[in-house]
């Protein structure tokens, strides 16, 4: 009686960490896929930079944080947490690089 008990306890636990398995898997091939995915950076700074009162500036500035961090923040601006790279970059001063 007791070893079945352990033989069915054995199996779920089996099943469960089989399906933890696949589900990292799953995750991992979504971010690796995302990963290597280069945006497009003229068009995400034009969009960023259209409000701005120095365009040619702002597209500049975006553009280099673009390219180095494959990730520009959505809207015209503010919403540097959803690009932690984006908003990490400074200048030289210690001012905030990308707009």
């Amino acid at each position: 009686m007791a070893l079945s008990k352990f033989i069915l306890a054995s199996l779920v636990v089996s099943f469960l960490v089989l399906h933890l398995v696949d589900a990292h898997q799953s995750v991992q091939e979504q971010m690796q896929g995302s990963l290597f995915q280069q945006i497009d950076c003229n068009q995400a700074c034009g969009v960023r930079c259209h409000l701005s009162s120095h365009p040619n500036l702002c597209e500049r500035a975006c553009g280099t944080c673009c390219q180095r961090c494959n990730c520009v923040p959505p809207g015209t601006s503010g919403n540097q947490e959803m690009c932690p790279c984006y908003a990490r970059l400074t200048t030289h001063d210690g001012k905030r690089k990308c707009p």
